[in-house]
């Protein structure tokens, strides 16, 4: 009982606060037609809007994105080339290919395509046959290479995404969030940036078939970059976008909407807007005290914590509500500290939307104190533990 009456005293004492001039709640004045929806500003991490981002939903075709991590992680790591080729089995043919009726790269039944062509096959075209033909290729079997996405997901620290198979076809054991699969989005980029140039390819042939890229944002020119669409009958039309334009950086997934019109017509909205209404600011430079950690048996009673970068967000132009910040840190710091000790997060609100989270270290040294500051402290830190 008293352990977890001082946990959480120790969750309310660790909380300071700094209070920014004027800013506006992220979706002040906007909305989409979908159900979920999650979209941030890449370079600062800033959410600029969010609806139920963390209910879980059909994976679909959204969870290529995690094929491709781990088809990109197995070429990093060697276990493969872009120039190997792996065999076209019945299951591939049938369950991905011309007999499916689902996207395909049209790959012939006992063929054996380049990795690089399987490549293009999913990022340009979807297509399920090219997914099932890595997932046996690399782990044996589509059923194995499924478990190797989920603990890779697991490893990236996607928590709930699951997955039962390499294309996103209807199964139980697909589901995804849209929080997280922004987050698989922002590691394809900072990680195997080599490869993002597939996403953006026109059109790709195979088997004498020719096929347009099946992102219907490309073709729209509003910076769009990459990445996949989704369908399910229970989630409905889904997508996960990357844009570079205007020196902004943007990543959105969104799901539940009704077709395919709907998503197009709000991935475009939602875009436009987030790329028209918002302003980048500095909160914090590299270096600046953001705030004071209380020191437990050091000569000195606090130390200043500080950021490893300058903090930056992005705002709405029209300002209209309180921008807080709050870091919070395992109270208190044991002294001897030193220069650089990682210690807790500068978590940054605007209105309910939390916005950024930020780790702070401290930036001083602490030795440690007297026998008698010590056994203060001490009487300190049994006096919150017993109340």
């Amino acid at each position: 009982m008293h352990r977890r009456l001082f946990a959480a005293l120790v969750l309310l004492l660790s909380v300071a606060s700094l209070a920014f001039a004027q800013s506006a709640a992220p979706q002040a004045g906007f909305d989409v037609k979908a159900k979920q929806v999650y979209l941030i500003e890449a370079e600062t991490g800033t959410v600029l809007f969010a609806r139920a981002e963390d209910e879980a939903v059909p994976a679909a075709s959204l969870a290529k994105l995690m094929t491709m991590a781990s088809v990109f992680k197995a070429l990093a790591a060697g276990e493969t080339t872009l120039d190997t080729t792996y065999p076209v089995t019945e299951h591939a043919w049938r369950t991905g290919g011309a007999p499916s009726r689902t996207s395909t790269m049209f790959a012939a039944l006992k063929s054996t395509p380049r990795v690089e062509d399987l490549i293009r096959g999913v990022t340009v075209q979807f297509a399920n046959d090219a997914c099932i033909i890595l997932a046996e290729g690399l782990a044996g079997s589509e059923t194995a290479f499924a478990e190797r996405m989920t603990t890779e997901a697991r490893a990236l620290g996607l928590e709930n995404a699951t997955f039962a198979n390499a294309t996103g076809l209807p199964n139980p054991g697909n589901t995804v969030t849209m929080r997280e699969m922004v987050a698989l989005a922002r590691h394809l980029q900072t990680t195997y940036p080599q490869h993002m140039g597939y996403y953006l390819e026109p059109e790709f042939e195979w088997n004498k078939i020719k096929q347009r890229n099946r992102n219907p944002l490309l073709a729209l020119n509003i910076g769009v970059t990459g990445f996949v669409t989704g369908f399910s009958e229970e989630g409905g039309y889904s997508i996960v976008a990357a844009v570079n334009r205007d020196g902004k950086h943007l990543v959105l997934a969104m799901g539940g909407m009704e077709n395919d019109k709907t998503r197009i017509d709000e991935s475009r909205r939602i875009i436009e807007w987030a790329l028209s209404s918002f302003e980048r600011r500095t909160l914090f430079k590299e270096g600046e005290a953001i705030a004071d950690a209380s020191v437990y048996g050091g000569d000195a009673s606090t130390v200043p914590l500080v950021a490893g970068e300058q903090v930056d967000v992005f705002l709405p132009k029209d300002n209209s509500q309180r921008l807080v910040a709050r870091v919070v840190y395992n109270w208190p710091v044991r002294a001897p500290v030193t220069p650089g000790q990682a210690v807790g997060t500068l978590k940054i609100w605007n209105d309910k939307q939390l916005l950024r989270e930020v780790p702070v270290e401290t930036a001083g040294t602490v030795g440690v104190g007297t026998l008698r500051a010590r056994a203060l402290d001490a009487l300190i830190e049994l006096f919150f533990f017993w109340i």
